[in-house]
């Protein structure tokens, strides 16, 4: 009679429970095993022979049988070897070597040759759908416990070898399930104040400070544009000390989106601050939004509810920084293969800076200008108008005069400035909490109508703007996105005509 264990494969950032079947039957010995295997499930018989042997156990090959192992369900596919411990128990349960009761039980973990577990990527995903799904333990190496251990009201073992997990199974050396009894201290506690740009240590660039005040409260997407040195790479930097401080709920989120791709470090269990992603401009699309032959994601996804910042814009391949588009609007990614399509979350605050011309010196008051106004035209086409028009602030960031750099006194804090974001985030939160969204950013047209009310003197400023500059309706509901921020962060209950006014100033100049 077969043996059946149970097992997850990852789905995207969710993983599904898949049952690991293995059968002996009469015969010349042969290893095979079936349900859609990717390459490292195919090499698992030989890790798991290895891993048998060098455990005392007897493998497969010794016994001159026909050892059959099926992973079900067969039109899901399978990959990584995070199938090695269930197999190899599975296969000394058919064989009789081990007894004990599968039920209820979830086993993961890839095999060294020598029998020891190693860690293995979405063991958070793992636990939590086992969870989910009914069963009272997992079994997973033990470099993956403090991971594992986020999950609560499941029995978590840490195993390091084979010979450990023979010795749990047979009750005849007790494994303790590992807790994290101080998860909420311990978070609360690494989450404070750490090593983020503050906002005191950049001179002058008093507009660009406050546009990032207004894309941190709101979660507004920022461009940009001035010549080397302005300060554009550090203001981006400092983003991240003023957004509201991560909490235990969003930053379990981010880590199974982490851990899937395999970036959690083995010794920490929690991430504490909110992911800053910087990747270069000669970054595929793949690499960027996601994908490959079975998809994991891509940096817009690790940079889910932090910040994105994607230096040298207009340098990025056009056909990259247009998959941008649906992200921006939606806040999630779908990529989709020939079986299927997988969605990734993608809340992130996009931060994009560049120069304003091909060799950066455009409009700039100390060194001219060398590029053709060929070469400029050019430059700024990269840039398509619906991806520019996705983004909802626009700033320039000139160089500093010598008085600004030596003598400007210090601004304010960053800690200063969060406690005003933060402040404007609890409006929104209070105000959004029967809608399913938490910001102004992610306000339909519906929420629009609904909260964002303009006073009589902003009613006409915007009818002249929208007549005067030619404003798209996706633009319109922008600026009163933003204008609804602006309110919020000085506690105003109407959209005034002053709001309104500063928002108009963060369009693109050939708006204005």
């Amino acid at each position: 009679m077969a043996s059946k264990l149970y097992s997850a494969a990852l789905h995207g950032i969710n993983a599904k429970i898949v049952e690991v079947e293995c059968d002996l039957a009469p015969g010349l010995f042969n290893f095979s095993i079936v349900g859609l295997p990717d390459t490292a499930v195919k090499e698992s018989k030989d890790r798991v022979s290895a891993a048998l042997k060098n455990s005392g156990a007897s493998p497969p090959s010794r016994r001159n049988k026909r050892v059959t192992v099926n992973l079900a369900p067969a039109d899901l596919k399978k990959e990584g070897p995070a199938y090695d411990l269930p197999i190899a128990l599975g296969y000394l349960l058919v064989s009789d070597q081990i007894k004990f009761d599968p039920e209820k039980k979830l086993f993961a973990g890839e095999l060294a040759l020598d029998g020891s577990l190693r860690p293995i990527s979405g063991i958070l995903s793992i636990v939590i759908e086992a969870k989910k799904r009914g069963f009272e333990t997992v079994f997973i190496p033990k470099t993956n416990t403090a991971e594992a251990s986020l999950v609560r009201d499941i029995e978590i073992i840490g195993v390091n070898n084979l010979v450990e997990i023979f010795e749990h199974l047979e009750n005849k050396k007790v494994i303790s399930s590992y807790i994290n009894s101080d998860l909420e201290s311990e978070f609360e506690k690494n989450s404070q104040d750490g090593e983020e740009v503050d906002l005191a240590l950049i001179r002058g660039q008093e507009k660009a400070k406050r546009v990032l005040e207004i894309a941190a409260a709101g979660n507004h997407n920022i461009i940009m544009s001035g010549p080397p040195g302005s300060g554009k790479t550090l203001l981006s930097k400092a983003l991240a000390s003023i957004l509201p401080k991560l909490n235990l709920e969003e930053a379990i989120e981010v880590m199974r989106i982490w851990s899937v791709a395999g970036l959690l470090k083995e010794d920490k269990s929690l991430l504490y601050k909110r992911p800053f992603r910087a990747p270069h401009h000669t970054a595929s699309g793949i690499s960027l939004v996601g994908g490959g032959a079975w998809p994991r994601p891509g940096e817009i996804s690790l940079a889910h509810r932090g910040v994105l910042f994607l230096d040298e814009f207009p340098e990025f391949s056009r056909d990259v920084l247009e998959n941008l588009r649906q992200p921006l609007e939606e806040s999630v990614v779908t990529v989709s293969r020939a079986r299927g399509s997988i969605t990734f979350p993608a809340q992130f605050l996009m931060v994009a800076s560049m120069n304003p011309c091909p060799c950066g010196y455009l409009n700039d008051s100390l060194k001219e200008c060398i590029c053709a106004p060929s070469q400029i035209i050019r430059y700024k086409r990269k840039l398509s108008g619906p991806l520019l028009d996705r983004i909802d602030l626009h700033v320039e960031v000139p160089r500093l005069k010598y008085e600004e750099m030596s003598y400007e006194p210090a601004g304010e804090t960053s800690k200063s400035v969060r406690k005003r974001v933060e402040k404007a985030r609890m409006i929104q939160i209070s105000r959004f909490k029967k809608e399913g969204i938490l910001t102004n950013r992610e306000m339909s047209v519906r929420h629009i109508k609904k909260y964002c009310q303009l006073d009589e003197t902003a009613e006409k400023m915007m009818k002249n703007a929208v007549s005067g500059m030619g404003l798209s309706t996706r633009t319109y509901h922008r600026l009163l996105k933003i204008s609804r921020t602006i309110a919020d962060l000085e506690n105003s209950e109407n959209i005034k005509s002053d709001h309104l006014a500063e928002a108009l100033q963060y369009r693109p100049r050939e708006e204005v």
